[in-house]
């Protein structure tokens, strides 16, 4: 940095004993939310139970089971009929609660690594440079 503040107060000197106006090294704006975009990954994340689905399935379940035989097979039938139809209800929640999103990792100029989180595919492909507005939206930067 000495050199370069040496180099820059020489040529504002001889600029001076010249007569010629000095020229000044472009300063380049610093973006804290501008950077290179690392990873576009698809993540989708398994949805949760309440239990809700695994009662409300039991009983209808339970319920078609133990229109099926008589006596004791009408029993077996009911249970089977529940245990399938719990099983299928918290299945059906769970894809009911599925979460699904895009993860963009940019690394900034400043070396840190941002994700930003979007619902939908993002329109900007790895390697491009971005600025990040908001801290959820990616905007492209032209080159």
């Amino acid at each position: 940095m000495k050199n370069g503040s040496a180099r820059i107060a020489a040529a504002f000197a001889a600029a001076l004993l010249l007569g010629v106006a000095p020229v000044v090294p472009a300063q380049t704006k610093s973006c804290s939310t501008c950077g290179v975009v690392t990873s576009i990954r698809y993540v989708e994340e398994g949805g949760k139970s309440s239990g809700l689905g695994m009662v409300a399935g039991g009983v209808v379940g339970g319920v078609i089971g133990h229109q099926f035989g008589s006596g004791r097979g009408n029993t077996v039938a009911t249970v089977a009929g529940a245990a399938g139809g719990a099983y299928a209800g918290n299945a059906i929640e769970k894809n009911k609660n599925k979460k699904s999103y895009y993860s963009v990792a940019v690394r900034l100029d400043n070396g840190k690594t941002q994700t930003v989180t979007m619902g939908s595919a993002p329109t900007v492909k790895e390697g491009e440079r971005v600025k990040i507005v908001d801290g959820n939206r990616l905007a492209l930067i032209a080159k």
